[in-house]
């Protein structure tokens, strides 16, 4: 029979096992500040294509959770999460932990201070991990603002750019195709790869319709089989009511991506974290794309790795033909 336990045991045991909680948490804290340099420990499995003159890895990293826009729909909350973890350091031991496990890119928007962070992890850790950025600022027939971010992305080293998915379907909805093209042009003028994002499938029929000669596609691309995801006959309107978090027709998208003989890179993949890794890249790969960005923590580098290697191993009956 065990002793009774009074209000007063209870309390300090309670107490006695919080401080203990505290100081090994404060230990691994101090183990996880100490400086995290580019790894390449690992051995590096995970196959690769071609951008250009570029040789990217098949899984991208994506840049929401760096940039801590996390997609997290209205759970407000967990913007200020993602931003209190990753913080300046845990992004560097990020980059780092990507690079050790064979991804070699990185790909998100250009806030200026996680930009600052990639360049300091450049810097300070040494790191090789190749940048694919998207410009934010507006494209306008004079292109001044958007031409400035262009070339200070140059300057710092970047490898790729495209031209943002929100601008993008903007652009085609209103039809200023010659808008898009300049946009695609602008990096061609510094020899890097230029891209066009997409929410909608109207950006990619519009690019290959009027020639817009876009060296690759980054656009949304996942299936329909999770709880929340638009249900058949729902209205189009639907869609929209998180901007951006889904494809809205992925069987149209596959259909189309295999008339179009250029990398194509997938993204929100995983609809905004309804869908399981397992299911998103298996899908996705399978359904020809060439490429996934996925946003990671630290702690799914390793596990994502191994999933996408498995499933690219697993695409033979893939029915678009590999253009990288």
């Amino acid at each position: 029979m065990q002793p009774e336990i009074s209000r007063r045991s209870f309390v300090k045991e309670t107490l006695l096992s919080s401080a203990g909680l505290a100081l090994a948490l404060n230990a691994q804290g101090e183990q996880q500040t100490q400086p995290a340099a580019a790894s390449t420990a690992l051995p590096d499995t995970l196959p690769k294509g071609k951008i250009g003159k570029l040789e990217v890895s098949r899984l991208i990293l994506g840049g929401n959770l760096l940039t801590h826009y996390t997609h997290s729909r209205d759970l407000k909350y967990v913007y200020a999460l993602a931003a209190h973890y990753n913080t300046d350091e845990k992004i560097m031991e990020t980059l780092a932990q990507a690079e050790a496990a064979g991804i070699n890119t990185v790909s998100m928007h250009n806030p200026e201070h996680p930009i600052s962070v990639l360049r300091r992890y450049r810097k300070e850790r040494g790191g090789k991990i190749q940048w694919i950025i998207c410009p934010t600022a507006p494209v306008e027939p004079d292109m001044a603002k958007y031409r400035q971010h262009v070339e200070d992305l140059i300057k710092d080293g970047c490898e790729a750019i495209y031209l943002w998915g929100v601008h993008a379907d903007s652009l085609v909805a209103e039809g200023k195709f010659d808008l898009v093209a300049k946009a695609v042009e602008l990096p061609k003028e510094f020899g890097v790869p230029s891209g066009v994002g997409g929410h909608s499938l109207d950006v990619i029929k519009a690019c290959e319709e009027h020639g817009i000669k876009a060296d690759f596609y980054i656009k949304t691309f996942h299936s329909h089989n999770y709880p929340t995801a638009p249900k058949p006959g729902q209205a189009k309107e639907a869609y929209n009511e998180f901007p951006g978090y889904w494809c809205s027709n992925p069987e149209e998208t596959a259909a189309l991506m295999k008339t179009v003989n250029k990398p194509w890179i997938a993204f929100k993949t995983m609809a905004a974290g309804a869908i399981q890794p397992q299911t998103a890249f298996r899908y996705s790969f399978l359904h020809g794309a060439d490429f996934v960005l996925a946003g990671m923590f630290d702690y799914e580098i390793a596990e994502d790795v191994k999933i996408a290697t498995e499933a690219l191993a697993r695409t033979k009956e893939r029915e678009r033909a590999w253009t990288c």
